[in-house]
């Protein structure tokens, strides 16, 4: 486990700082459409747990209006009125995850683990849920790729927050604990490319709904 957690970090801080350079531009135009819109912070600072229950601030290009947080829920429907204009462009090529790479760097997530989840929702954790605070929680995971058209499933429900813990969150946690489980290197590649696929993956063209 040593050597896999050094290389886990050897290739979160490549690859972050790799993939900050190479998105610059993009980091760029997703700033300019968030300042440009309302002229509100380019930055949204969400409140997460991360390993061990230590709280951290989750970086984010804000895709929703300043006062969002207190306005609704947790879970956001892509026909969430919250959104901004540029709101959905952003989510959809996953723009508004960029500033998290910054969170990598810091050594507060990793490029895989589990989703960061709000103190809320650690707090319903059962005995066993609780071994996702076991490793750092990551940007991206296999529930991550499985749910990644989250935000449409959610649309056609009137309880976004409803619909989530009942149609998405147990598989959520399933896969994210059997990630806990089977953690490796080569997983981590895994995961990644499979992620990189969905992002890049065109309009239209098939899913897949199992893990790779």
């Amino acid at each position: 486990m040593m050597l896999y957690a050094t290389l886990k970090r050897v290739l979160d801080v490549l690859v972050a700082t790799l993939l900050l350079i190479a998105t610059a531009p993009l980091s760029l135009y997703a700033a300019y459409r968030v300042k440009d819109e309302d002229g509100g912070p380019v930055l949204y600072a969400a409140p997460r747990v991360g390993r061990g229950g230590v709280p951290f601030l989750m970086y984010k290009f804000r895709s929703m209006v300043v006062n969002a947080a207190s306005i609704g829920g947790p879970s956001t429907a892509n026909n969430d009125p919250r959104l901004t204009e540029a709101g959905p462009l952003l989510r959809k090529w996953k723009l508004d995850e960029l500033p998290q790479l910054l969170n990598v760097l810091r050594g507060e997530m990793s490029l895989v683990g589990p989703r960061p989840q709000v103190q809320s929702d650690v707090d319903r954790y059962t005995p066993d849920e609780r071994r996702l605070l076991s490793v750092k929680p990551g940007v991206t995971d296999w529930a991550s790729n499985k749910f990644s058209e989250e935000g449409d499933i959610l649309a056609s429900h009137p309880d976004p927050d409803e619909a989530y813990d009942r149609l998405i969150r147990p598989e959520k946690i399933r896969l994210s604990l059997q990630y806990v489980e089977q953690q490796s290197f080569a997983t981590d590649m895994r995961i990644l490319l499979a992620t990189a696929a969905t992002v890049l993956r065109r309009p239209g063209a098939p899913k897949r709904d199992s893990v790779w």
